[in-house]
């Protein structure tokens, strides 16, 4: 304080003759704005402000009250008196401290804007939110061109960010959290005004306005439900023109708070490029907000299942109903209505075809009157389903607790792979035939059941590993086409194992997996087994659980398969089929796949790889060849029919070979993981 009172003394022996000269700009700005002459000049209150370190006491603490005189020079204030603003400074030293200057003198019109603003009347200990000087700087004010304004449009994010990421201010004016301001310089405005450098993008003023900020919630707020969409159209004129004339807008005009306006699906500070991937993802969620039973019925179906799975190709809902002119299906200008439903298809699909108008791109499969046919063909897989999972399921409950109480008895044998007697159980051709299913139906399960449950996050996880959905509908479909060529080499071994003689014997005889009376009474008598009531059943060449087995595949490949061929190439068959045949096929190939799936990789491995006779893998599958010991304990009715007629050495043969074992072991332990690994994430899912 000496060092300002010594200048200030100094200046005073100079005051006679300084003070006319040093005035004259002064006098003529304030008569223009009609404001008294002032008593000195801008010298004599630099003499002492332009030191850096000059500094007062204002309520206990230490302010600097330095004036950059070259910076001032050059603001927009640059030719006005010091005292033009400071109106309460007449002499000095002075003191008390002077009020802060009022900008309302000369700047009435905005002034009046900003005290009807939120920044205004939210106050804390009696001060504004926000003051002019908070935004526009104080004695470094610049115009907003000039890139040094804190209000230059590169700069307001900033400016608005240093009370608005302010922890403390945050807290006492209720403010948002503050990582609304990031998720602005990464949205597609902030990223144009700060990675691409373009003016034009909007910033903070663009959308909340200068000196007039209200809260979203005052219906005068340029971001108010009702004014936010003329908000937006400053910038994007023509979708608002689209907007106003669809179903959301008519909400909108009439006022109607389900009417969404562009932040409903854009967000407000986190708007984002619609070209993104993620972004075109995020919007359906966004439509599920509002259309709930749409959205759930669209990823029944693969358009909705593919784009889960990160296929941008697939149709979305703004793909068909578009973004902003959305119209209800009745409007003849609808791009869902009836007659352009095709045309509306045809953007993606070339091949559409009017039949394809029956498809029903939001299916509803248990409610009949959305389609019979969808919904009695569901039904019937729903049964089909419990059916065989309920049946099964007990049936492997009883199987285990039985199996197990045998082993605790050490009723279980185990028979060593090291007897001398080995004999022949499968033939090279059914041995070649089930590598072949193993690893076509792996692959088939791999990357088709992902898309089944394309909501979970195991579905994506799956499908990413093979490279995307592209990737893994290539491979379904290479496996597809291998399992038709087994399937047709398995008729044609079939034919020729027949030798076109068709008899009896070939059909119904013991060695045929066509059903017999003797597969009830095994039934029968192993039930009667699993509750303790009698003896295990004497089992012949095949029993009832394989030929199961063999009938699925059977029943199987065609019900899969044609529905695949369906889904494969829609525009072929919907030439001459109607479009509802599309949502049929897609029930019965996936259901009937988590039915292949859920037998395989559950029954049918218990069945042969993990009762505790076999466990962890019984390889005879893979060698062809097992024991005599154990071929007279799993198959005694067999064995002693083979003995009575005689043929038991035609399948006699020698042991496998150790390598031939071992590749056995690994490979088919490799598919029982695998395939463990697919049930339990299915299980997850479902419960």
């Amino acid at each position: 304080m000496k060092t300002i009172y010594l200048k200030m003394a100094i200046c005073a022996l100079f005051l006679a003759g300084g003070v006319y000269l040093a005035g004259l700009p002064g006098l003529a700005a304030r008569a223009q704005k009609g404001v008294a002459a002032p008593a000195m000049g801008n010298a004599e209150c630099l003499a002492c402000h332009n030191d850096p370190t000059a500094t007062r006491e204002v309520d206990g603490k230490t302010t600097s009250v330095y004036v950059n005189e070259t910076t001032f020079s050059e603001s927009v204030h640059g030719s006005n008196d010091c005292v033009s603003c400071h109106t309460d400074i007449t002499s000095y030293p002075h003191d008390p401290a002077p009020q802060k200057a009022s900008c309302a003198t000369c700047h009435d019109s905005m002034a009046t804007e900003h005290a009807a603003s939120i920044h205004a009347s939210t106050r804390v200990n009696g001060q504004p939110a926000a003051s002019c000087a908070d935004c526009h700087g104080a004695h470094e004010i610049f115009r907003q061109d000039d890139h040094r304004s804190k209000v230059n449009r590169f700069k307001i994010a900033e400016t608005c960010a240093g009370c608005h990421t302010d922890e403390k201010v945050i807290r006492d004016y209720g403010l948002s959290p503050a990582h609304f301001i990031q998720s602005f310089r990464n949205s597609a405005h902030g990223r144009g005004m700060f990675d691409a450098g373009l003016s034009v993008s909007a910033t903070c003023t663009d959308c909340h306005g200068a000196h007039g900020v209200k809260g979203k919630s005052d219906p005068a707020a340029l971001t108010s439900h009702a004014n936010l969409p003329q908000t937006c159209s400053k910038c994007h004129a023509g979708i608002l023109n689209d907007f106003t004339k669809s179903a959301h807008g008519q909400l909108w005009l009439k006022g109607d708070a389900r009417g969404p306006n562009c932040a409903t699906c854009h967000n407000s500070h986190d708007i984002k490029a619609t070209s993104l991937a993620d972004v075109q993802k995020e919007m359906i969620n966004q439509c599920s907000s509002c259309h709930i039973e749409q959205t759930r019925t669209y990823h029944l179906t693969f358009h909705g299942k593919a784009t889960n799975l990160g296929l941008m190709a697939a149709a979305k809902c703004a793909d068909c109903h578009t973004a902003h002119l959305n119209l209800p299906a009745s409007d003849p200008l609808s791009t869902v209505a009836p007659a352009n439903v095709v045309a509306t298809c045809a953007r993606c699909h070339t091949e559409a075809s009017a039949n394809l108008i029956s498809f029903n791109p939001h299916p509803q499969p248990e409610r009949r009157e959305a389609g019979e046919a969808t919904y009695f063909v569901s039904l019937f897989m729903k049964w089909l389903l419990l059916g065989v999972f309920g049946f099964f399921g007990l049936h492997t409950l009883l199987w285990f607790q039985r199996s197990l109480v045998a082993w605790l008895r050490r009723e279980v044998v185990r028979h060593a792979p090291n007897d001398e007697q080995w004999v022949t159980r499968f033939v090279s051709s059914h041995r070649l035939t089930h590598v072949v299913i193993v690893m076509s139906f792996l692959g088939l399960a791999f990357t088709g059941i992902p898309l089944h449950f394309s909501d979970s996050n195991w579905g994506g996880y799956f499908t990413g590993l093979l490279g995307g959905v592209e990737v893994s509908r290539f491979f379904h479909r290479f496996w597809a086409v291998i399992t038709f060529g087994y399937a047709v080499y398995h008729l044609y071994y079939l034919i020729r194992r027949s030798d076109f003689k068709w008899t009896w014997r070939n059909f119904f005889g013991p060695d045929s997996v066509a059903v017999r009376k003797q597969d009830l009474l095994d039934l029968y008598r192993n039930l009667r087994y699993f509750f303790y009531l009698g003896p295990r059943p004497q089992f012949d060449h095949w029993t009832y659980w394989e030929k199961f087995d063999y009938y699925a595949v059977f029943w199987g490949i065609p019900v899969i398969g044609l529905s695949g061929l369906v889904l494969w190439f829609p525009w072929f068959f919907t030439s001459f089929l109607p479009g509802w045949a599309l949502n049929v096929a897609m029930i019965v190939h996936g259901e009937e796949a988590l039915l292949a799936v859920g037998f395989i990789f559950t029954f049918h491995f218990f069945h042969n790889h993990l009762r505790p006779e076999n466990f962890p893998m019984d390889t005879v599958i893979f060698t062809g060849k097992m024991t005599l010991t154990r071929f007279k304990d799993e198959r005694p009715a067999e064995y002693e029919r083979l003995v009575s007629e005689g043929r038991l050495g035609e399948i006699l043969t020698d042991p496998p070979t150790p390598f031939a074992r071992r590749i056995s072991f690994w490979f088919g332990l490799a598919a029982l993981l695998t395939g463990l690994v697919i049930i339990v994430a299915i299980f997850v899912s479902l419960v």
